[in-house]
């Protein structure tokens, strides 16, 4: 057992009582033999959380290589190092949190190093939606904001989301997660901050707003509306809309709802079972709506009602996702992928804002490259990012950005990061249009394809016990790049780490074939996974062709997986 000592200087300096004798306890028995007790002790003291794509995130518990209370004040404490050098030391931090467990005691703490530091906090009132948080930055013109946060992760997790804003930073990153080299001058300054117990934290001295923040997001939200509905030609009422939302058990039906009602909504029903924060997350075995099984709550009560769309919020209501009926006999539905609402969303919008090749539409190199024709076909530019909203965001000229994972930043003049709400917003106008209009979701989809081509997407993804098995999938990759993909040559093979389209260096790879197929293959930023992310594209010479070009792509798509899985060695 290596980290015996360490952990005993982290339990001596822990200021909360809890986390002590969760770590006293576990030392004790790794020290009395139990290998799995020293094998957790080990890990638990492997190092300080680092930001990650989406922030400080990881499983609640006591020691450095955890969220807990000594993290969360020596987190805080290295943010206000950070501030107080970039905004003086009037520095301003606004704070916000969700439902999960301890969330609200970690924005407390945060409030309170913050407040102790010299700094001025302002403490949202209630648990409440990630994109609430991220439109505050801007709004009340704060140098931070910090976001207690896990999202869509399970229930044992929890997290920091950090973004920056006023005298920090200008133009397209203000209110935007932060980047390097911000995330490394935050991790130097946690690490100079010395033990935890020794970090003042006031017991009060913060400001607690009112609900004033929710309604002014409300506003913005329904000036976007109107903005919209002055572009669009098919501006049809969402009054004739029937829609069933889900919260996930997280914080966005009660705002969810509020803005879908104030655009006119009004036929709305909200599963019952998930409408209310439960930190617990007891109907889904996962809180992510990318899960199979996530929506069935949902798809059930929308067959019950003859629902025209379901909408899904995840718990932090920073991601939406949608699913339709699909047009089956016995009132089949259908979830749709993450890229297909990316560019469903992208076409209206589109649409809207057509003729100005200064606004730009943004996606991360792992999502639809379908979008970039789509922004060309509206005389838009477009662009792609790394992974992740801080990157998307950051967009100059941005209109539109998406990534896969059911992230869409809509409204990026108000929010400047993924914001499931206003996407649902976007999503029921474009339901309202096609329904007004005699279509559907499924045929603008083809519609698509036939125009742009058909392009398939799909994950594969390897959850892992060790994260060394990551590094070790990449290697064998990098080692012997396959030769060929779907039985197309592969004609490109990036290490990401070099700068692709100079980018940020990343780990991870991409490969192109010949025909156009694509793969990118990453580790996950917030989860013990390699993802890998698949794209095809196959030809559509008219509608009547379409079910033709579905299938070949999808035999392509199981080709290349069945490839790319033997490359990596799992």
């Amino acid at each position: 057992m290596r980290s015996a000592g360490s952990a005993r200087e982290w339990i001596e300096h822990d200021p909360d009582p809890r986390d002590r004798a969760e770590l006293q306890g576990l030392l004790a028995r790794a020290e009395a033999g139990d290998t799995a007790a020293a094998e957790d002790l080990d890990d638990r003291m492997s190092g300080l959380l680092v930001f990650g794509t989406a922030g400080l995130r990881g499983e609640m518990g006591a020691g450095p290589h955890r969220m807990n209370t000594a993290v969360v004040t020596i987190a805080a404490a290295g943010l206000c190092s950070v501030l107080r050098e970039k905004a003086g030391h009037d520095f301003s931090v606004v704070v916000g949190f969700d439902a999960r467990h301890r969330s609200s005691e970690f924005a407390r703490t945060t409030a309170g190093v913050v407040t102790a530091a010299g700094g001025r906090a302002v403490l949202l009132p209630a648990a409440t939606p990630t994109p609430v948080l991220a439109f505050a930055v801007n709004d009340l013109n704060a140098d931070a904001g910090v976001m207690v946060t896990a999202s869509h992760n399970p229930a044992a997790d929890n997290g920091l989301k950090v973004y920056l804003g006023g005298r920090v930073v200008s133009g397209s990153g203000r209110g935007v997660q932060l980047v390097n080299p911000m995330d490394e001058q935050i991790m130097a300054a946690m690490r100079a901050a010395g033990p935890a117990d020794g970090i003042p934290v006031a017991a009060g001295g913060w400001r607690t707003l009112d609900s004033s923040t929710e309604d002014s997001y409300l506003e913005a939200a329904l000036a976007f509306n109107a903005r919209l509905a002055s572009l669009s030609d098919a501006s049809a009422e969402v009054s004739g809309l029937r829609v069933v939302l889900t919260a996930m058990h997280g914080v966005g039906g009660g705002l969810g709802s509020r803005v879908l009602r104030a655009i006119g909504v009004d036929d709305l029903h909200l599963v019952a079972e998930q409408c209310e924060p439960d930190p617990e997350f007891p109907t889904v075995a996962f809180p992510n709506p990318e899960e199979p099984g996530a929506l069935n709550l949902a798809v059930s009560l929308a067959r019950e009602v003859d629902a025209d769309l379901v909408v899904a919020l995840d718990p932090d209501a920073d991601r939406c996702a949608l699913a339709v009926p699909d047009g089956s006999a016995g009132g089949g539905w259908r979830q749709l992928s993450g890229d297909e609402v990316g560019v469903l969303l992208g076409e209206y919008l589109g649409r809207c804002f057509a003729g100005d090749p200064r606004k730009v539409m943004a996606r991360s190199i792992v999502s639809s490259s379908l979008l970039d024709s789509i922004a060309a076909d509206h005389g838009l530019g477009s662009t792609q990012t790394l992974t992740g909203f801080k990157w998307i965001a950051r967009t100059p000229g941005l209109v539109f950005g998406y990534e896969e994972a059911l992230g869409y930043c809509a409204n990026p003049e108000a929010v400047r990061d993924k914001d499931g709400i206003t996407a649902a917003l976007v999503a029921c106008r474009l339901v309202a249009s096609l329904k007004a209009a005699g279509r559907t979701i499924l045929e603008l989809l083809d519609d698509l394809a036939v125009e742009h081509g058909l392009h398939a997407t799909c994950p594969l993804t390897f959850r892992v016990g060790d994260p060394a098995e990551i590094s070790a999938g990449l290697q064998r990759l990098a080692g012997a790049p396959p030769l060929s993909l779907g039985g197309s040559p592969v004609r490109e093979f990036v290490d990401l780490a070099d700068g692709y389209l100079g980018l940020e260096s990343t780990p991870g790879y991409r490969l192109q074939t010949e025909r156009g197929d694509r793969v990118v293959v990453r580790p996950s930023g917030t989860e013990p996974k390699l993802k890998c992310y698949l794209e095809v594209i196959e030809r559509v010479h008219g509608r009547e062709h379409v079910a033709d070009a579905k299938s070949a792509a999808a035999a392509r798509l199981e080709a290349i997986k069945q490839e790319l899985t033997a490359g990596l060695g799992f």
